[in-house]
């Protein structure tokens, strides 16, 4: 929503396009390239479409962009001599195209099952932003060797992009790295001069590209210190293993598998570029998500690259991790998919009387309403769930991709399912809509409203959704009404000069009691 509330501002001509704000306020989080992107997507849109589905368009793309970057470069790098398998003695292996495309399609699968990816992957922020051009980045180093103009370009896009969609810090790190393993993949004794000439060559460029684009993000003022060390506390420490796992659950285990199985590889002599590349990429996310208050944003950069290591776990996979996968798989998936129905039925029809009792309970005033489109939709889901089950348990030709068909569909069901059944309910517990409709509700004259210490996704929502003229509490003050965060009730009084002002009014969200707004009345 915040998000959303920066992109209208640009919109409006109320900020800075080089420095965007929301009623005066920065950003959280340094960036700039998103905010245009939705912003211009919002202006193309003006006459024949919602904003808010406008600035949505530009982030799906992104979505796109990122599974395709994660596909080529996984393929690029299984196409590296030393990840191909060893050739028959007779012949008959396939051929090295054909073979990096099986392992590429095993690491998209791996990309779309990580459950990390389901919902920042929706959102319409800066971290969607930084995925794709971090992907890109990864692509465009995993095909170097074979492609020169299109991957160097590449390089250059995704670097600045991730500069200025506020990851300057990042592009640098990935870049750096990546030049050094450039760098370092080559044939220890140089019998390709020309060869050797321009593995220096494109080493240079992309540091000289890393630090251009750095320095256009520090002109920028988007290089700012973030670092929060982790305190040394069991609790915290339990909840970044915590994230470690689910976040990037299922490329974690494989991922440490391919690491073991091709560790003679990995810290051989000569850098094999599959297994540095994409090792870089996630020590330095993980590195990220340990020392910056935005842990599980910095995790999900890793994403693409955990994915492709655990694609060259594939083709040494043993059968009975496959099976255990598969199980595990099937009984999550399956239960979340049994649950999110029976709970969409009980919202229906009021049976069973237990999740409905539950729903009333978390949404008090929710109504349902039944969608035979939405409902078209998830039938159709299920039914691909139950066909794809069916299909992998079937005797067909093997793939190496197989057991991660079924994380990749039931990460997808799941998406689905929770996006058609459950919408309206999410949107009502979640969305600031119910709390902004009781505000302006509320208001006798809506118009000038002042505010203290509303967040940023409030003061986007009030704007967006309440079409309110906000402005920051004056003394004395210039607007008939007055919101007023709660929470800055820390002690006996507000920090409210109560000769100016009403007694307040409490509005509170629909479905959820901890957002609520004081409403003030001008005396």
């Amino acid at each position: 929503m915040a998000a959303l509330g920066f992109m209208a501002e640009l919109v409006r001509g109320n900020s800075n396009w080089l420095a965007p704000s929301l009623m005066g306020l920065p950003a959280e989080n340094p960036a700039v390239l998103p905010y245009w992107l939705g912003a211009w997507s919002m202006q193309l849109g003006n006459s024949w479409a919602s904003a808010d589905f406008m600035a949505r368009l530009p982030f799906a793309a992104l979505l796109a962009l990122a599974m395709v970057a994660t596909w080529y470069g996984t393929y690029y790098l299984a196409r590296n001599p030393l990840a191909q398998p060893v050739p028959f003695a007779f012949g008959g292996e396939a051929l090295p195209a054909d073979y990096a495309r099986a392992v590429a399609d095993g690491g998209l699968l791996a990309f779309l099952a990580c459950l990390g990816l389901a919902q920042l992957s929706h959102e319409t922020t800066p971290a969607l932003a930084q995925l794709a051009f971090t992907a890109l980045i990864f692509y465009a180093m995993g095909a170097l060797p074979y492609r020169r103009w299109g991957p160097t370009l590449a390089n250059g896009a995704g670097l600045l992009g991730l500069a200025l969609s506020g990851a300057p810090t990042m592009a640098l790190f990935f870049g750096l790295g990546s030049a050094l393993i450039h760098y370092l993949d080559r044939p220890q004794q140089a019998t390709d001069v020309v060869r050797d000439r321009r593995i220096m060559q494109d080493s240079v460029a992309i540091m000289f590209t890393t630090l251009l684009s750095v320095g256009f993000a520090w002109s920028l003022n988007l290089l700012t210190w973030k670092i929060d060390l982790p305190s040394a506390n069991w609790a915290d420490w339990y909840g970044y293993a915590q994230l470690l796992v689910w976040f990037t659950w299922p490329t974690w285990p494989l991922t440490l598998w391919t690491l073991w199985r091709w560790r003679h590889q990995l810290f051989n002599r000569r850098i094999s570029r599959h297994l540095g590349l994409p090792a870089w990429f996630v020590l330095v996310c993980v590195v990220a998500t340990l020392t910056t208050g935005s842990s599980d944003r910095s995790l999900l950069l890793a994403l693409p690259a955990l994915a492709t290591l655990s694609a060259f776990a594939l083709p040494t996979l043993k059968r009975w991790v496959a099976a255990l996968i598969d199980w595990f798989t099937l009984l999550f998936f399956s239960g979340c998919a049994l649950t999110i129905w029976v709970v969409w039925i009980a919202m229906q029809t009021g049976v069973p009387a237990q999740p409905a009792a539950n729903v009333a309970r978390l949404a008090p005033g929710f109504e349902a309403s039944f969608s035979p489109f939405t409902f078209g939709i998830a039938c159709c889901a299920t039914l691909a769930w139950a066909w794809l089950v069916q299909w992998r348990v079937g005797r067909h030709r093997a793939a190496i991709w197989k057991s991660l068909v079924l994380p990749a569909g039931g990460a997808t069901l799941s998406w689905f399912l929770l996006m058609t059944l459950w919408m309206p309910l999410l949107n009502y517990a979640q969305s600031y809509n119910g709390l902004v409709q009781r505000v302006v509700g509320q208001l006798t004259a809506p118009g000038c409203v002042e505010t203290l210490g509303l967040g940023q996704g409030q003061i986007a929502a009030l704007g967006f959704y309440g079409d309110l003229h906000l402005k920051a509490l004056q003394n004395p003050p210039h607007c008939a009404w007055l919101l007023v965060e709660p929470q800055l009730d820390t002690s006996t009084a507000l920090p409210v000069d109560l000769n100016h002002w009403s007694s307040p009014r409490l509005v509170q969200h629909p479905a959820y009691a901890g957002e609520s707004l004081l409403l003030f009345k001008r005396r």
